[in-house]
């Protein structure tokens, strides 16, 4: 049993999950970041220093914090903009990459075997 698990474990679906699910972790931590450090000041600074976290009502005496739900909904929109553009930026980068790797036409076989030729032909006649 044991040797089944680390055959198991030892697969590369695995190892490359536990990688995504460490890489994911650090990217939350840069996205939260770029949301609470950049993002909420200047929307702070946009919509006068509002903030919702603090809104709450009161039914049957019991305190219904509606201001922390519109607060994580800001949140979430400023997240998603946030990957978006992220996402965006990394798709401009593969897109340029690509375009720079399709500039270079590789050569046919048949073109490659014409060059030899008139390679050959030339050396001759020299």
């Amino acid at each position: 049993m044991w040797n089944e698990f680390k055959k198991f474990a030892m697969r590369g679906n695995v190892i490359d999950l536990a990688i995504a699910v460490v890489l994911g972790a650090a990217f939350t931590a840069i996205v939260n970041s770029l949301v609470n450090d950049i993002f909420m000041p200047l929307l702070g600074i946009i919509i006068g220093g509002i903030d919702f976290s603090g809104l709450k009502a009161s039914v049957l005496g019991v305190d219904v914090l509606y201001g922390n739900f519109i607060q994580q909904i800001v949140s979430f929109f400023l997240i998603a903009i946030a990957l978006f553009l992220i996402v965006k930026g990394i798709n401009r980068l593969q897109r340029e990459k690509e375009v720079e790797e399709a500039a270079i036409p590789i050569p046919t076989k048949e073109e490659q075997l014409l060059t030899e030729i008139r390679d050959l032909l030339k050396d001759r006649s020299l």
